[in-house]
């Protein structure tokens, strides 16, 4: 008797909770995607300007490296500016892309 108590407890618990969580959700969703979408500004600009800090590091290494006679000097400045490029392409097609 008592396993029977317990079972249809369950079951009422069961039945009341997924009644409370009726609705079809898309007030939840349109909140979300306004947050995600309000953080894409913001982000684009610090990927922009982690971009200039690489830019100006790298500006340092190459006339470090080209001062020096560094016969490497080449493969340098490509791969800094190549990583400067990356950073300012993959913003823009990011933000391009989700909003």
């Amino acid at each position: 008797m008592r396993k029977k108590l317990l079972l249809s407890m369950a079951m009422i618990l069961a039945i009341a909770s997924s009644l409370f969580a009726q609705g079809n959700g898309i007030g939840g969703i349109t909140e979300a995607t306004n947050m995600v979408t309000s953080y894409f500004e913001p982000g684009t600009k610090l990927i922009y300007a982690i971009g200039a800090v690489v830019g100006l590091i790298g500006g340092v290494k190459v006339y470090g490296k080209f001062s020096s006679g560094d016969p490497d000097t080449s493969k340098t400045a490509a791969s800094w500016f190549g990583a400067c490029i990356f950073l300012i392409v993959a913003a823009t097609i990011l933000r391009s892309f989700f909003l």
